[in-house]
């Protein structure tokens, strides 16, 4: 991640635009931010959430409220809750979400 011409800023998330985007099963709203090639986004996954695909993207992801399961393309699964995090390169290992009760996460990548 290559972080350049961002100014010092702050961010009101409330105020930020919400976009739905359905999963193979429940929702997911995103509210991003771009800085140049950097995406910063505040994500709500509704109660059984699971992604509709796998992701290559690398991300550092910090769960902010709820529990997340990542499934990974090794056969693993890692669940995080609330204060725990992850990171991973671009195509370093695929992996998608899910969710049973639904979670809060602040994404970077």
């Amino acid at each position: 991640m290559l972080m350049f011409d961002i100014p010092f800023g702050t961010t009101d998330w409330e105020g930020v635009e919400r976009t739905e985007h359905a999963g193979e099963t429940g929702k997911a709203y995103w509210r991003t931010r771009t800085f140049n090639n950097i995406r910063v986004r505040m994500v709500e996954y509704t109660p059984g959430y699971l992604a509709d695909h796998w992701c290559q993207k690398g991300h550092v992801l910090l769960v902010l409220d709820g529990e997340l399961h990542t499934e990974l393309a090794d056969g693993r699964t890692v669940v995080l809750k609330k204060g725990q995090s992850y990171q991973v390169a671009d195509g370093d290992l695929a992996h998608r979400s899910s969710t049973e009760h639904g979670a809060k996460l602040f994404i970077v990548d």
